[in-house]
């Protein structure tokens, strides 16, 4: 038996919400409060059928309309959109009719030891809501409509023609040191002056923006918000503006844009969550020229899988191609853009639930993180093979990573972690360091789990690594510095929050990232939407406070992108 309802145009807005839990459990490993919040993303759904699935308890349309809402904006981030799994368990029919409503109940209640979070005593979901979403759980998950070219095609602006744009920038600031900061909930973004510390310009964006990729040329940012909306931001104007964007799917968290010589600002890529696809459009306008589904078998147990979303995407130095990482199915694409109109793929197999990271110093190798399989695969972009693949501690979490020369292991990139305090230093040096490239050479243990990035500069002898999601809030709302040259010296603590003195809330601090001089390093302090959030800016050779902004306008700053370090991958 079937039941068609139709949710016209809803639109899914996440809302920030306390830390909850940091350490893995058998149900939901490593997931916190605040992971689950991070990685939502808001989804509209149109025509979405439901099917009553024989077993499961009675839902009506409203109970079903209601709790859709809820799946989508909680849940699909880390179960899926299909509700398969990823880095939360699969929550498939088969298995939530066998648990049963009173165990659904309590798990979504009061979640499991510092992993699914206790939704229900946190105040977040009410014995109502959570009582329905137990009973939902039990029927088949509706599944969203595709999203193809002519959806594409109908949200596509082209706001300002190439030939309107400035023939050169309008201001005096200096583009390479700006920096774009997502404000997340807010759905903009915010263009800061490095050296005034200025808000240059507030650009309306996506929900939630993931990242912000500057041109090769450095003239132009593009980002993509978690609703798939990509925008494309004119830095030479005077403010910089929007001029051009696109909406590539309903889910995404991916852009990147062409890098190697020949090929610079001619092309971007964007990849989606939902549908399972990468878009290939023009540079300047975001036009779209090619959609390709990333559907397919998962590279151990050979299964079909109907949802491998598209996580990271990075621009190859070595070939005309972007290497795109596929989340569920464990493969690695290198996509030749070479001819557009004739794309190939060099599909690589690695490991599953692979998600973010970054080069190594020589651009060379792309180390990415497999978070479920807690392992770190070694892409050789320049031989196009799988270099190796690295067994790290639970959930590693890099972000783009940090290179620095360890005194006894040479040149090594770093990870943080999820799960655990560690921070992995992998050998990335397979000439002069042979015995230790692509091994775990050293362990460093930092302030605890719930780490998203860590961060360093080829100028600095400092490594930074955050703990946003670490339930103490002394963890999180500090971030610890290491000092690469005495690393077994251990590290200080910085209260970054208290420096930012911004009143009541979570202050969650995330994401160093360092001017184009690398002598400073802007931290994010994450508060509530109501709440007042700032960025910290801290003089990298003393480790002390040096500037702090604050600003009504700086809703929720999560994710911070220098410029000139992004666009030539410094980290």
């Amino acid at each position: 038996m079937r039941m068609i309802v139709t949710v016209l145009s809803l639109v899914i807005w996440l809302q920030a919400g306390a830390v909850q839990g940091a350490e893995e459990t058998v149900d939901h490993p490593g997931t916190s409060g605040a992971e689950m919040r991070y990685k939502g993303a808001p989804i509209p759904l149109q025509d979405v059928q439901m099917r009553i699935t024989p077993g499961a308890p009675d839902l009506t349309e409203a109970e079903f309309e209601s709790s859709s809402r809820i799946f989508f904006e909680r849940c699909a981030g880390c179960h899926g959109v299909l509700r398969k799994g990823a880095t939360g368990k699969a929550l498939t029919p088969d298995i939530t009719q066998q648990r049963g409503i009173e165990y659904l109940k309590a798990l979504i209640a009061y979640g499991t030891p510092a992993g699914m979070p206790n939704w229900g005593s946190s105040g977040d979901l009410t014995d109502a809501e959570i009582e329905t979403m137990a009973k939902f759980l039990q029927h088949e998950p509706p599944q969203p409509p595709e999203w193809g070219m002519r959806e594409m095609l109908d949200s596509w602006k082209l706001v300002v023609p190439v030939k309107d744009r400035p023939k050169e920038k309008q201001h005096e600031y200096d583009t390479d040191n700006m920096f774009s900061v997502t404000l997340r909930d807010a759905g903009q973004v915010a263009i800061i002056d490095g050296a005034s510390k200025e808000i240059v310009s507030i650009v309306d964006t996506g929900y939630a923006v993931h990242i912000s990729r500057p041109s090769y040329s450095g003239r132009y940012v593009y980002t993509i918000g978690r609703d798939a909306k990509v925008v494309l931001i004119d830095l030479f104007m005077d403010p910089p503006a929007i001029v051009a964007e696109i909406k590539i799917g309903m889910e995404a968290r991916s852009v990147e844009t062409s890098k190697y010589p020949g090929y610079e600002d001619q092309l971007a890529i964007a990849g989606a969550y939902w549908p399972p696809q990468y878009v290939l459009m023009k540079g300047d306008t975001l036009e779209p020229m090619k959609i390709v589904s990333t559907r397919g078998m998962t590279v151990d147990t050979q299964e079909y899988h109907p949802e491998p979303r598209v996580a990271a995407i990075v621009a190859s130095h070595q070939h005309p191609e972007f290497i795109v990482n596929i989340k569920e199915t464990g493969k690695v694409l290198l996509v030749n853009y070479s001819n557009i109109n004739a794309i190939t793929e060099t599909t690589l197999e690695a490991a599953r639930y692979l998600h973010d990271g970054g080069w190594d110093s020589t651009h060379r190798y792309f180390l990415t993180a497999a978070n479920k399989s807690n392992k770190i695969a070694v892409i050789d972009s320049k031989d196009r093979k799988v270099e190796a693949l690295i067994d790290v501690t639970e959930i590693p979490h890099p972000g783009r990573g940090a290179n620095f020369t360890d005194p006894e292991y040479g040149p090594v990139w770093a990870t943080s972690a999820l799960g655990n305090a560690n921070i992995s230093l992998i050998g990335t040096d397979p000439v002069q360091h042979k015995k230790h490239a692509w091994k775990v050479v050293r362990t460093l243990k930092g302030m605890g789990g719930g780490s998203l990035f860590v961060k360093t500069h080829p100028k600095s002898s400092n490594l930074w690594v955050d703990a946003p999601l670490n339930p103490d809030p002394k963890i999180s709302q500090a971030v610890a510095v290491f000092d690469v040259n005495n690393l077994d010296g251990g590290y200080e603590v910085l209260p970054i929050a208290e420096w930012a003195d911004v009143g009541e809330g979570p202050k969650r601090v995330v994401q160093p990232e360092y001017n184009m001089a690398g002598d400073e390093v802007w931290f994010s302090v994450w508060n509530g939407k109501e709440q007042i959030s700032a960025l910290v800016i801290v003089d990298d050779k003393t480790r002390k406070l040096k500037h702090v902004i604050k600003d009504s306008r700086l809703v929720t700053p999560t994710g911070k992108f220098n410029i000139y370090n992004t666009r030539k991958d410094i980290y």
